[in-house]
């Protein structure tokens, strides 16, 4: 690296400059007399005069020497001394660069873990609404039978739960997430299916041609369970679907209501 000495500072004069004037001062005194007349009175004083000026220029040549040494020794120092600086520049522009690019680094990492756990968060809330939500037992039909109709086709006088248009082997779903707690023959109701709901009501599917779940199995909203038929006290193919407090026959409710109040379309 080259050091561009500070505007204004002045090297001193070289040494052939320094001994030119030197010796030039001394001719210059000579010319006017003033050595002649010092040197005048004796012949023999001229041998020492020129002992004396050999070791006044001996005297300016050691003392050149000595200020050049000294100030050698200020430009390196001052060259020592610019270089730390530079150096001490550089590493702090280096810490910086570090620290920035630690600093972009970990903005980059609260960001992704930001991020993933909104994604979590967001699969939970999914998951939450998929398992709270409810369905229809069979999907696309209608109610054909309505709850407490009047008949002599059953043993209370009223119908206790609603039928469902369906054609034997149809896919019956469950409405909602919860626990199978009978899967079998239901007497009346033929192959039928009951199910604690999640939120501690049951729901009772009945009259199916076959049933695809058992006692203790979780089921989820819309998961299939069975088919449905014609089993039990029927006239024809649908399927016989209860809302109820509890799982036992008696303790039925709306299932029209119960179904609306979970958000389904009936």
């Amino acid at each position: 690296m080259a050091f561009i000495r500070a505007t204004g500072k002045h090297r001193r004069a070289s040494r052939t400059a320094r001994s030119t004037r030197n010796i030039a001062g001394i001719a210059t005194l000579a010319a006017s007399g003033v050595v002649a007349s010092v040197a005048s009175p004796a012949l023999a004083a001229t041998d020492e005069a020129r002992t004396q000026d050999t070791g006044l220029q001996q005297a300016v040549v050691l003392g050149d020497e000595l200020a050049n040494r000294i100030e050698a020794q200020a430009d390196a120092q001052q060259a020592d001394a610019e270089a730390a600086a530079a150096r001490a520049k550089a590493e702090a522009v280096a810490k910086k660069q570090a620290e920035e690019a630690q600093r972009r680094a970990e903005a980059a990492r609260k960001k992704a873990k930001a991020e993933r756990e909104a994604k979590e968060r967001a699969a939970r809330e999914a998951e939450r609404k998929r398992l709270n939500a409810f369905v229809a037992p069979i999907a696309g039909s209608y109610v054909s039978t309505a709850y407490k109709a009047s008949s002599s086709l059953w043993s209370s006088g009223s119908h206790t739960g609603i039928d469902f248009h369906a054609a034997s082997g149809t896919s019956v779903h469950a409405v909602g997430a919860g626990t199978v707690v009978e899967a079998g023959w239901g007497g009346s109701y033929g192959n039928n299916i009951v199910i604690k709901m999640n939120d501690g009501t049951y729901t009772q599917y009945g009259h199916l041609s076959s049933i695809s779940v058992s006692v203790g199995e979780s089921v989820t909203p819309g998961k299939q369970i069975g088919l449905s038929g014609a089993t039990g006290n029927v006239t024809g193919p649908h399927l016989h679907f209860e809302a109820r407090t509890t799982p036992d026959y008696g303790s039925d409710i709306d299932p029209i209501a119960y179904l609306r109040a979970h958000g389904v379309n009936v």
